[in-house]
């Protein structure tokens, strides 16, 4: 019999704000340990949270950008537990009554359709410090410069049946919270991460006992993890043993689930309102002059490309991944001459600008050409100035920095295309006098011969003329040429 999977994922992602939830401290990222811990991030007696206006304008954001139910009034709670990196022994954050309610976010499954998973909620809260494990001989060194950075904790239904569904998921978080500028989703330094609860059932049968995965920093980790513990949870079970409620760790280099201990309870934490912190309370000008700020979000943005640039659903779909590509794309369209120059341009970014990107290990921020760079090249096909071949060679340039425009390469490297007709006959006349039995067997031939043969002769053509000759020109005059007697 077949195991179903569910899935939900507890998506953390640090707001950007200048300075903490509820201090002044900064909060950018690879600061001296403890450099950004205020006496208010120590939980130093005598003072008091005063909570940053920029988080709360930063959740509504995204709750919006969800579709989802904005709680007008919202109240912080102590989630009391002790752990070495939180020094008041409890963190603040949001239990019964969180700023952002049910929403939804749809994904793109690898198949082309369209799911739409439910978020439960979306809640503000205080991250902890961090544990630091090397370079400590039989210690740990705690690290407080994290303690207080703003969070908004985002939850799932558990209404995902794979572990490429909940990447699609997390990608689609990723691009939305990139696209609102509420985050920079840096997994890496952690401004990004999931916890991933699991759980496995017989078809019909109620759902199964979930674990979860905890603090998981990359897409490609997430999948490996879940689908390590969906393994895992398998073999239990039709081991005739039970699973156990819990909290796990993904170890990378084993690549399995390994408990942690035992999960916790809401009731764990004696959560109750903060006394330091009144409720929030939004007034309807404020979310109405929040919704009028936010920008086209991912799917509007990819209906446009589907409708006004008549984009398919798949270039559609891979340019609007980030706002970065998205942005790249359009001004590289307003440069190479508007909407008609939109399929080409997807063709050239979805191809061999993300491929080179991807061979240099470079993101499309990081781009060595620009969108004009790279607009100017398209004009230059556009107009047959060059052939689709020497424009790879220009791009090639362009993108090696040798040369500051596809007009300079042209120019200075010869490359511009030969569309003299005489020019390309007197071409065409010594390849056939130089290939004469080829020609004789060309002439001979039924059409699918005829069809291979030809492509000889374009070959030649092209070398003789070191691939500027235009192709279409070329192959018209090659073609009346052979067929003369």
């Amino acid at each position: 019999m077949t195991w179903e999977v569910v899935i939900g994922l507890e998506v953390h992602v640090q707001l950007n704000t200048e300075s903490k939830i509820f201090s002044g401290s900064a909060t950018s990222f690879g600061a001296e340990p403890n450099a950004h811990a205020s006496l208010i991030d120590l939980g130093m007696p005598g003072v008091l949270p005063v909570l940053n206006e920029g988080v709360v304008r930063r959740a509504i954001c995204f709750g919006l950008g969800i579709d989802a139910e904005i709680s007008q009034r919202s109240v912080f709670a102590r989630k009391n537990y002790f752990y070495p990196d939180l020094p008041k022994g409890y963190q603040i954050s949001q239990m019964d009554h969180p700023i952002v309610g049910k929403g939804h976010i749809d994904i793109t499954l690898d198949d082309g359709t369209v799911k739409r998973v439910g978020i439960t909620r979306a809640h503000l809260e205080e991250d902890a410090g961090k544990s630091l494990h090397e370079n400590f001989s039989g210690m740990t060194g705690i690290d407080l410069n994290r303690a207080g950075t703003p969070l908004l904790e985002i939850v799932s239904e558990p209404e995902m049946c794979s572990a490429k569904e909940a990447v699609a998921y997390a990608k689609a978080i990723h691009a939305l919270i990139r696209y609102l500028d509420i985050s920079d989703g840096n997994m890496a330094e952690g401004s990004m991460r999931c916890d991933c609860n699991v759980s496995i059932n017989r078809p019909g049968q109620p759902m199964g006992t979930r674990r979860e995965i905890k603090n998981v920093n990359s897409f490609k980790f997430i999948e490996k993890a879940i689908d390590s513990e969906i393994n895992w949870q398998i073999d239990e079970l039709e081991s005739g043993r039970s699973i156990h409620q819990a909290t796990v760790l993904y170890d990378v280099a084993k690549n399995e689930t390994r408990a942690m201990r035992s999960k916790e309870e809401a009731n764990d934490y004696r959560y109750f309102p903060d006394p330091d912190l009144l409720p929030v309370v939004i007034d309807d000008a404020t979310l109405e002059a929040i919704r009028a700020s936010l920008p086209e979000l991912p799917a509007a943005k990819r209906a446009r490309f589907e409708s006004e640039m008549e984009l398919s659903a798949y270039d559609a779909h891979v340019l609007t991944a980030s706002r970065d590509l998205a942005d790249f794309f359009e001004a590289t369209v307003t440069t190479a001459g508007g909407v008609t120059a939109a399929k080409p341009a997807a063709n050239w970014v979805t191809g061999e600008l993300l491929a080179a990107l991807n061979k240099a290990e470079l993101d499309i921020a990081q781009s060595p050409i620009s969108p004009a760079q790279l607009g100017g090249l398209l004009l230059r096909i556009g107009d047959n100035t060059i052939s689709g071949k020497i424009a790879k060679q220009v791009f090639a340039s362009l993108f090696a920095g040798d040369g500051t425009s596809a007009d300079e390469i042209i120019e200075r490297d010869g490359l511009k295309q030969e569309t003299d007709t005489g020019a390309i006959e007197a071409l065409i006349a010594q390849i056939i006098a130089d290939n004469a039995a080829q020609v004789e067997q060309y002439r001979a031939s039924d059409e699918n011969k005829q069809a291979k043969l030809f492509g000889f002769f374009v070959g030649q053509a092209m070398k003789a003329s070191r691939g500027k000759a235009n192709p279409a020109v070329l192959n018209e005059l090659l073609k009346r040429k052979l067929h003369e007697a």
